[in-house]
């Protein structure tokens, strides 16, 4: 039988009680699957069901064949190595006894003397200039996760599990990613909001609140299908609303007859004309008339209104959250930045930018691209005032606001509110409100605390305090924006920017995401 991944009438909540999945049912078979939804639908942790490590409250996970998982991050133990890593420590080992020649000959027997060649192919493949002994420690995040993906390919499972697998990777080691997914034969689960990693999918599986739906083919087929539902939800949401208008107007119309009815009764009784065993049957039988009309119409009005309310509550899912950001009212020209001859780094003895010169003038968009360890976080740095350059020199010439990817403006223990208030202390509450409102941090959504934002709420909120103020900073400065954000968020986020009129400063491998913003100019560092 054919590998596959099964799960059957799948229930999990999580500590606090928060349903994530009810009588879940979805199958996986050897095809690259993406899987997508909004931040905090329950995606990592149907991973963690598949992979063991949680156990579902109810139903069941089937497992046919091997499963290999990649993590979002990795942190070494002491002394941990790259053969670690590969779990080729022990036959390494063997290897090194062997050619000091104190291998036992059990040992020479079980030895597999071609395993240093091929952690070098893996490692090779994934442009990772390491060797099996190079310490965990010593790689960057981005180093660590093309060694996690190296260790994948050289285990060769029937599955791939890959959680966010080119978040803090470079343009190269996205590419080696998408690579390695094109030409997959196995199956594969991916967790990504990486647009151009989606197209490389047999299929998309969507998690919402309502569920989990399958579709067929790559992301703009998934697209394309979303789009489709939308229109479809309005009309029916539309159809509901008219539906419930004609049958309220219909009630109206009936209640008024019947009134007009009972006063001619009332006046026939008042006369004494007809026998009052007639007036009676009369009178009853318009009271039963009029008790069935009034049910009938209460059951028509309820039909009509439960359908509005499943037509909401498909649009609720389906639609974006939008972002309005207020003018700045940059001039066209003004110089908003300039980087004179600047060296900088950690050690002044080998700095990571060497005579690096930089003008920006408004409204211009400016992306810093490069490998990893290239020095874009280090010049984001200098342009913040976190790092002072080592030679030449830095002016920020307008007001100006960074947001890294932690989003560290803000105060994970403060609401939203209270946070939006630290940073524009000139605000008044009202002031406060409508700002945090235009990015929809409407009512007690602003009480949240910050800490328990999503990644796409948080920079929603480091936008909201960042830029929500009548007069915004002119200068816009981004690390990695897209890295731990949902599809949904990022397009917002996109949508928001367009709309910008300041000058941005982007650093970004998210190719997508750089061409929807409108970037002008693209800078890499070598």
């Amino acid at each position: 039988m054919p590998a596959h991944i099964t799960l059957s009438a799948l229930g999990f909540s999580t500590p606090d009680g928060t349903q994530l999945f009810s009588n879940l049912d979805l199958a996986f078979s050897r095809q690259r699957t993406g899987l997508v939804g909004r931040n905090g639908v329950g995606k990592s942790t149907l991973f963690r069901l598949v992979t063991g490590t949680l156990t579902p409250q109810s139903g069941s996970v089937t497992i046919d064949g091997t499963i290999g998982l990649l993590r979002q991050s990795l942190k070494p133990g002491p002394g941990e190595t790259i053969a670690d890593l590969f779990g080729a420590t022990a036959q390494l080992t063997i290897l090194a006894r062997a050619a000091s020649g104190t291998a036992t000959a059990d040992e020479l027997a079980d030895a597999d003397w071609t395993i240093e060649a091929r952690i070098d192919e893996a490692l090779a493949r994934f442009s990772l200039p390491a060797t099996a002994d190079t310490p965990l420690a010593t790689l960057s995040g981005g180093q660590r996760t093309r060694a996690m993906l190296a260790a994948l390919v050289f285990a060769d499972p029937d599955f791939l599990l890959l959680d966010e697998p080119t978040n803090n990777l470079d343009h190269d080691g996205r590419d080696a990613v998408i690579d390695l997914l094109a030409n997959w034969r196995g199956g594969a689960i991916v967790v990504s909001h990486d647009r151009e990693l989606l197209e490389t999918m047999d299929a998309i599986v969507e998690l919402t609140s309502l569920g989990a739906t399958t579709y067929g083919g790559n992301y703009s087929l998934y697209r394309e299908r979303k789009s489709i539902e939308l229109a479809a939800a309005e009309h029916d949401l539309a159809n509901a609303e008219k539906r419930t208008a004609q049958v309220e107007k219909k009630a109206q119309q009936t209640r008024e007859r019947q009134q007009k009815s009972d006063a001619g009764g009332k006046r026939k009784r008042a006369k004494g004309d007809l026998p009052k065993i007639l007036l009676n049957g009369r009178k009853n039988a318009a009271e039963n008339s009029a008790g069935e009309n009034a049910r009938l119409a209460s059951r028509l009005r309820q039909q009509a209104e439960s359908d509005a309310q499943t037509a909401r509550e498909k649009i609720e899912v389906l639609k974006h959250v939008t972002i309005s950001l207020p003018p700045t009212n940059l001039p066209t020209g003004k110089k908003v930045l300039t980087l004179d001859a600047v060296s900088a780094g950690y050690d002044p003895a080998t700095p990571i930018l060497r005579d690096v010169s930089l003008a920006i003038t408004g409204p211009e968009r400016v992306a810093i691209t490069g490998p990893n360890g290239s020095g874009k976080t280090t010049l984001l740095r200098l342009v913040s005032g976190t790092l002072e350059p080592c030679a030449g020199t830095v002016s920020v010439q307008v007001p100006h606001a960074l947001l890294d990817q932690q989003v560290s403006i803000l105060d994970p223990q403060k609401t939203v509110r209270d946070n939006f208030l630290a940073l524009n202390p000139a605000s008044d509450e009202n002031a406060c409100r409508a700002a945090l409102a235009r990015f929809k941090f409407r009512a007690d959504a602003a009480l949240k605390m910050t800490a328990s934002l999503s990644g796409g709420e948080t920079l929603r909120a480091g936008l909201a305090c960042a830029l929500g103020t009548d007069t915004p900073p002119q200068l816009l400065v981004l690390d990695e924006p897209t890295n731990h954000l949902d599809l949904e968020s990022i397009e917002a986020v996109e949508v928001g920017l367009r709309g910008y009129d300041g000058a941005l400063l982007v650093v970004s491998h998210d190719r997508p995401f750089l061409e929807a913003i409108a970037v002008t100019r693209e800078i890499s560092l070598a």
